[in-house]
């Protein structure tokens, strides 16, 4: 297997902003920079649920029982939230989550043009998930469930342990940074607006 050189600095490259990040420690542990992900080649990317991995596929059923795939999403930026009707941490964190939909979902983005969110409830019943919806005011159009509360399979294929607990991708599917809340997401996806 033939690597090209341009390739193979880029994977080192990225291999040695790896190394550096993990040895630092602090806050950069879970935000990988915009400069190292362009640096990195696309086919390069595993999927996996670190920063700069290529994020899992996701495809369940929204309230009104239509799939929604969060590849149908590829081009914006967008933040995969886990959340449920019953989690109180999550029901204080929506008031947030929606002024930043609404202050982001039209902007242009270095690795995507607008924003959304895709949300993954762990609620059980659909009436009490679609309630928490309408009341929250949670404007953006992909919520899913499959209604398996802690045994839900989206929860399984991220990993998921606690919520709330999200994901920013950026328009290729790559992870920008994860659990991110309050003023660190409206930071993080600042920065990100192109200049």
């Amino acid at each position: 297997m033939q690597i090209s050189m341009t390739r193979f600095i880029s994977l080192l490259t990225f291999i040695a902003l790896l190394v550096i990040s993990a040895c630092t420690g602090g806050n950069h542990r879970d935000k990988l920079s915009l400069e190292s992900r362009a640096s990195v080649v696309t086919d390069t990317f595993k999927t996996g649920l670190e920063p700069g991995n290529r994020t899992p596929e996701l495809a369940f059923p929204s309230p009104e029982g239509k799939t929604i795939a969060l590849s149908e999403f590829r081009g914006k930026l967008v933040l995969i939230d886990f959340w449920a009707s019953w989690c109180m941490p999550c029901r204080i964190e929506n008031p947030n989550l929606v002024q930043v939909y609404h202050r982001y979902k039209d902007q242009e983005f270095e690795g995507g043009d607008g924003f959304t969110i895709y949300s993954v409830s762990l609620d059980l019943k659909k009436d009490v998930w679609t309630e928490a919806i309408q009341s929250d005011g949670l404007a953006w159009e992909a919520h899913v469930s499959d209604l398996l509360g802690w045994k839900s399979v989206p929860a399984a294929i991220y990993q998921i342990m606690s919520i709330p607990s999200n994901f920013l991708i950026d328009g290729n599917g790559i992870i920008i940074a994860k659990n991110l809340r309050s003023e660190a997401l409206e930071h993080t996806i600042r920065d990100l607006v192109k200049q």
